[in-house]
């Protein structure tokens, strides 16, 4: 005896075409929801690294301090040692392992590259590799406006413990980058808003290298050890004598420009520009 055919009642309702977009649109829409997500908590992740990083640049310098009598120098006479690493002439390439810091950086004896940074240029493009995205301030702690290189070692003239009154308002390192004709490079200092030559700042720029790539700020560790997330001030650069504009991207300064700010440890002030980080 044949079965009798499944009724209307019972018979299985497929999807209409309606009813498919909707569902994909659904779907759709959490996936996005949850990749965005995804790119947040990522982003806060690498913020959290690079902070992190910055932390111990600052931690290295000062037991170099403790070691030496002085911060570390940001380069010697010859532009071919720095804080960062050396090479054996201008047209190779830096060993990150024999810079200044090098010892003072654990057992890598380099210095850790920015992830917010690392994906945005590569060492071939560049000829400040060894870095790792940071940049020294080499006019006030590496080095003091005017005072040129020591005679015997040849190292530039870095700054005392005791010429930095106010070590919780003076710069010690930056995120930084150098705009190229073609993108960006590492840098190795984060220049002052005017150069210094020893007789007060100058109405004439550097091309700015304060690189602001953690959403829209700049992180900052400053010679007492702290480091925080500060906002970009209104001055922006131009084009630099690389070819490089420097208004296309994220570069800048922060905090006043009066005396060079923050960069100089015999500008006085209280607070910082931003919030600080835990």
């Amino acid at each position: 005896m044949r079965p009798h055919p499944p009724s209307p009642a019972t018979r299985a309702r497929g999807f209409t075409l309606i009813e498919l977009l909707i569902t994909i649109s659904i779907i759709t829409t959490l996936s996005l929801i949850g990749f965005s997500g995804a790119r947040r908590m990522l982003q806060s992740a690498r913020i959290v690294q690079s902070t992190t990083n910055l932390r111990q640049l600052a931690i290295a310098n000062c037991n170099y301090l403790s070691d030496n009598g002085t911060y570390s120098p940001a380069d010697n006479q010859y532009n071919n040692r720095r804080w960062h690493g050396a090479r054996s002439s201008s047209s190779s390439a830096f060993d990150p392992t024999e810079g200044f810091l090098s010892p003072y950086l654990g057992e890598s004896e380099q210095v850790t590259a920015c992830p917010l940074f690392e994906n945005i240029v590569g060492g071939t493009q560049s000829f400040e590799d060894g870095t790792g995205g940071y940049g020294y301030n080499a006019q006030y702690i590496g080095g003091r406006p005017g005072g040129g290189y020591d005679r015997t070692t040849k190292l530039r003239i870095p700054a005392l413990q005791a010429q930095i009154p106010d070590p919780g308002n003076t710069v010690m390192f930056t995120t930084t980058a150098y705009a190229r004709t073609d993108g960006l490079q590492e840098y190795a200092y984060c220049e002052p808003p005017y150069w210094d030559y020893g007789n007060g700042y100058l109405t004439s720029r550097p091309s700015p290298s304060v690189h602001f790539r953690a959403n829209g700020k700049a992180l900052v560790a400053w010679c007492d050890g702290s480091v925080t997330a500060e906002l970009p001030n209104n001055s922006t650069g131009t084009i630099n004598p690389h070819g490089g504009n420097s208004g296309d991207y994220p570069l800048g300064w922060f905090g006043p420009e009066d005396n060079n700010g923050y960069w100089n440890p015999n500008y006085r002030t209280t607070v910082h520009t931003d919030e600080e980080l835990n």
